[in-house]
């Protein structure tokens, strides 16, 4: 691939500069250069040198310790608009691991090979000689490679560096990242490697909620979902971190409906549609939308001629299910309220061609609606295909202007008290009563709103006629 020229580059580029000039080693380390030999431009770059934490703060003006006792330090450059953090490490050997995700203690090496019989899997565990790759040698015989990581690549295998075994259980997370790393590259996992991914799958309760939420989402968001969820299947660790979406699988739906298969098919036939990059409450969506489908299952009843499987209020399970799923892995509010709403009105569009005006409008203007309209696509793209519901929702949505599906509201709260009638329970259904003529087109102003509400309603008291005194 030709020479890179990206900001990121640049500057990890004069940090090695930099380093070397002070009589440092220093190479680009890990994923950067696995990137750059299977020909995918690396978005950061990341460098592993000799120089001690120390050295490194003093040898630029810039710098964060985000881990220095891990011998982790963030060289910053750039500009406030662009800012550029390129983390710098320092050569080490770990110590034992007793919490399953961090050595206890590290000691700094100057020996690149030890560096790297410390990491995770020999492909991550590629080092380049940046500057000599930049005088325009061949990428090829600028890489350090002590682990037959370019083996691997080219036989498109994720291998564990040294024991499996020894790796997972130093860091746990790893076993996450194992399915990631495969899922997105597209690589078979190295028997041994997954062995011992499922050996220890059930260990994965040590790492932190956040930790395990923002390794799914990666696996979610980076355009191979299907892959990802087999695998983690295969190893084990769904039913470890989701037990709620390991139990989708073998649960049968009616065929006439989904003739693709069972609930975990169809789940994963939706993945499909997620392109890298996506929202990750898209995509959350998504892998959720049915989770309250198993166990709601109810078979045919033989009695019944024609009768077939049904869910009956899977929606409302699945709204329970997902929240506490969302706050077990630390989901934000505005994140988890966006998946519990997509997962809410998913069957909401089989409704949507004999809506009335009012009910359309305030559909067509959930939050992020676009999100509701692309899992609806992949949900009937994924069974039936049939797309006549969506193409309606699409339309509407692209053509409504925005004044009608959201209009000034003609009548507020301080409209009702100024005409006498009193705050209380009434007011909300008073409010959306006038607002469903407003949207429905049969009120067009105030006047004409309050009208309305008075007849439906009644006068306000300040209004009605008083009582007679005498019969």
């Amino acid at each position: 691939m030709p020479r890179l020229t990206t900001p990121s580059y640049l500057a990890a580029l004069t940090i090695a500069r930099r380093l070397r000039e002070r009589g440092y080693a220093a190479y680009f380390a890990g994923g950067c250069v696995r990137d750059l030999l299977l020909g995918v431009a690396p978005k950061d770059f990341d460098v592993a040198t000799s120089a001690p934490p120390g050295e490194v703060q003093r040898s630029f003006a810039r710098t964060e310790a985000v881990g220095a006792s891990f011998g982790v330090i963030l060289v910053i450059d750039g500009t406030a608009d662009e800012r550029i953090a390129t983390e710098v490490a320092t050569f080490r050997h770990d110590g034992t691991y007793t919490d399953g995700r961090r050595p206890d203690a590290v000691r700094f090496s100057l020996d690149p090979r030890e560096d790297v019989l410390r990491r995770d899997f020999t492909v991550n565990g590629l080092l380049l000689d940046a500057l000599r790759y930049e005088k325009g040698d061949r990428l090829e015989d600028c890489i350090l490679d002590f682990v037959d990581g370019r083996r691997d690549l080219q036989a498109r295998v994720l291998r564990a560096i040294g024991e499996p075994d020894r790796r997972f259980a130093e860091d746990k997370l790893r076993m996450l990242r194992a399915v990631r790393f495969a899922a997105r590259l597209g690589f078979a996992m190295e028997p041994q490697t997954l062995r011992a991914i499922q050996a220890q799958a059930s260990t994965i309760e040590q790492v932190s909620a956040e930790r395990v939420r923002d390794e799914l989402t990666k696996i979610l968001t980076e355009g191979h979902a299907p892959q990802g969820f087999r695998l983690l299947d295969e190893t084990g660790l769904l039913a470890e971190v989701l037990p709620e979406v390991a139990r989708m699988r073998g649960v049968a739906q009616p065929p006439q409906y989904h003739p693709e298969g069972d609930v975990w098919v169809h789940t994963l036939m939706l993945l499909a549609h997620l392109p890298a990059g996506c929202p990750p409450t898209l995509a959350w969506g998504m892998l959720l939308h049915d989770v309250g489908k198993p166990p709601t299952y109810t078979p045919p009843d033989p009695a019944k001629s024609g009768d077939r499987i049904r869910f009956n209020g899977h929606v409302e399970v699945g709204v329970a299910i997902a929240r506490s799923l969302l706050a077990r892995l630390r989901f934000s509010n505005d994140d988890t309220q966006q998946i519990v709403a997509l997962i809410q009105h998913h069957m909401q569009f089989g409704d949507i061609g004999k809506m009335k005006q009012s009910t359309l409008k305030r559909f067509l203007r959930l939050p992020r609606f676009e999100e509701h309209l692309a899992l609806h696509f992949a949900d009937v793209m994924s069974s039936h295909g049939r797309r006549e519901l969506y193409d309606f929702a699409k339309m509407q949505y692209e053509e409504s202007p925005p004044e009608q599906v959201r209009p000034v509201l003609l009548v507020t709260g301080k409209d009702l008290i100024d005409a006498g009638y009193r705050p209380g329970p009434a007011f909300k259904s008073m409010l959306t009563t006038a607002e469903d003529a407003q949207l429905e087109g049969r009120v067009g102003s105030t006047e004409e709103a309050m009208a309305f509400l008075q007849e439906t309603f009644g006068a306000a008291p300040a209004l009605a006629e008083p009582a007679s005194e005498h019969p």
